[in-house]
């Protein structure tokens, strides 16, 4: 299924765009609030997205979609809903290369994200997590209505996380 806002289409992440995840998840913030991947190659990125995008996909009919900018098809980052082991209900995530940060495109794509979720899945409990330190994640977290719960931890992850869940 393609999303689609005034600006963006969000379209499911596919092999093809293995060049993209494999800048994205090179990208200093990435590294920085999410973590290294060992996604050294375009090749590892094609493993990446087959072994880790496309199964949960296959399994519950969403997962990462990569975010276009209508007005020149450039692939500006990726917003999806997230079955993540140690986490109850559905995480969202986002992450945008730094060219197009602090353009709303973060917000009109997981806006569009969680109303597919709720709408078009089905899905009840929609929770987040970040980083301590990612303060622009926690703002547009609450921007979107999601408040903190507490500090968690998820499995084969030593950071402490701020664990956040959509109010309704």
């Amino acid at each position: 299924m393609i999303l689609e806002t005034e600006r963006l289409l969000l379209k499911p992440a596919r092999t093809e765009d293995a060049a993209f995840i494999f800048e994205l998840l090179n990208s200093p913030k990435w590294k920085q609030f999410i973590g290294d991947r060992k996604v050294n190659s375009i090749d590892d990125a094609e493993e990446y997205i087959k072994n880790r995008m496309l199964p949960q996909f296959e399994r519950l009919g969403y997962g990462n979609y990569i975010v276009i900018r209508k007005s020149d098809n450039a692939k500006v980052g990726s917003c999806g809903l997230y079955d993540r082991e140690g986490l109850k209900g559905i995480d969202i995530g986002f992450a945008f290369l730094p060219a197009y940060e602090r353009k709303g495109y973060a917000f009109e794509a997981a806006n569009k994200i969680l109303y597919a979720g709720k709408i078009h899945f089905g899905i009840k409990k929609l929770s987040a997590i970040t980083t301590q330190t990612n303060f622009s994640s926690q703002k547009l977290l609450e921007k979107l209505g999601f408040e903190f719960i507490k500090i968690t931890r998820i499995p084969n992850d030593e950071k402490e996380l701020m664990y956040y869940e959509l109010l309704d």
